[in-house]
């Protein structure tokens, strides 16, 4: 009887529980609709209620996180013919940090990088548009436009107290994401620059240390990874793998079981144990961040530079059936020590200040690239 009595009342908490939640809810619905109607008769100007209906819908995906959104139709159509032709860009990878849009990098040889726009400068003004108060995407597509066509940024930039303007050119962004070269005097460094984590990216690199390793007798690599704003996670996995025997390169954890996985390396380091130092910054981020975290936590690395921007997490594009949608959040990325890259990023093994942007070969600007070759040469 008491067992019977116990299990009743834990079942009436229960339902008690729900009950109440659903009605809570149902209530906010019903006040959220109150605030649509009193706004519709008594604010000041006539408003678009679609507008403010994908402004709120926007509004509850970036309480979640900055990097889950919405997308109206007619953006999500635009944003799957990006690779037509049709629209040029500016060659930046962007987040959002306080409701200002916040680049994480300018992709290299693209007319943002040109122009001088830096990882960490935040975007106040596109145009003639304030960006406070607008979504990500809607920032995006402000950005966006016929190839040739000019925009007008204002910036804001840690350390300057005024704000600076670029006028940028839109053009059509190719990039190819692996360059590479052997550097010092001896010529007895590999040096790879990564500039993205795209398709094709794995075949690039592999190709790169082959042609290396066939004709060069090479002390080690130096793998450059700033500005690198990530990619895919297939090619972060397959990239680090190159230089791993075994062994942890990342899990991924989500609500979802199928969203919860751990990969590993297989046999085989393509560079057989050289040494290889990899440097980082804050324009690196996502992929990047996988890459210098799982050569760092299996001490295969030295990891130079600044800390890295701190994106762990996995967004999933979803179709929604007004035609629209939705980037979403759906799992975070963990290095095989088990932390979390998220608001975190990695931090390097050698604190190097970055003095310019400076990343071509033989630039002797380049203080980071500079102190790797001198780590090898000590």
């Amino acid at each position: 009887m008491k067992k019977i009595l116990i299990l009743s009342i834990f079942f009436f908490n229960l339902t008690y529980s729900f009950v109440f939640s659903k009605n809570n809810l149902y209530e906010k619905i019903d006040v959220f609709g109150e605030v649509l109607e009193n706004i519709k008769k008594d604010y000041v100007d006539k408003v678009d209620q679609a507008e403010m209906m994908d402004s709120a819908i926007n509004g509850v995906l970036q309480s979640l996180d900055p990097y889950s959104a919405y997308m109206s139709p007619e953006l999500f159509k635009e944003m799957q013919t990006d690779t037509k032709g049709e629209f040029g860009g500016l060659g930046i990878e962007i987040g959002m940090e306080a409701g200002v849009v916040k680049v994480i990098s300018p992709i290299d040889d693209t007319p943002a990088e040109k122009a001088g726009i830096k990882a960490g400068d935040f975007i106040v003004k596109i145009g003639k548009d304030q960006v406070q108060g607008k979504s990500l995407m809607e920032a995006v597509k402000l950005m966006r436009g016929p190839v040739g066509t000019s925009i007008d940024l204002t910036v804001r930039r840690k350390g300057v107290k005024k704000p600076l303007n670029f006028k940028i050119e839109r053009k059509i962004i190719e990039v190819q994401s692996v360059s590479a070269d052997v550097i010092s005097d001896d010529k007895n460094i590999g040096y790879i620059r990564l500039k993205s984590f795209n398709e094709n990216s794995d075949s690039q690199f592999l190709k790169s240390i082959k042609k290396f390793e066939k004709k060069q007798k090479l002390k080690g690599y130096v793998i450059d990874l700033r500005n690198n704003p990530g990619g895919l996670l297939t090619q972060a996995i397959n990239i680090t793998d190159f230089f791993l025997d075994d062994g942890e390169i990342v899990s991924t954890k989500g609500r979802k079981v199928s969203e919860t996985r751990k990969f590993f390396a297989r046999k085989g380091d393509e560079v057989k144990g050289k040494p290889v130092v990899v440097l980082i910054n804050n324009g690196s981020a996502s992929a990047a961040e996988i890459f210098a975290g799982a050569l760092k936590d299996h001490k295969r690395a030295i990891i130079l530079g600044e800390n890295s921007y701190g994106k762990g997490s996995v967004q999933s594009i979803i179709p929604l059936r007004n035609g629209g949608g939705m980037r979403l959040t759906i799992s975070k990325y963990y290095l095989p020590s088990g932390k979390s890259i998220s608001e975190v990023g990695v931090t390097p093994d050698i604190l190097v200040e970055q003095i310019d942007q400076d990343f071509k070969i033989k630039s002797e600007k380049d203080n980071q690239l500079n102190y790797a070759i001198k780590l090898f040469n000590s």
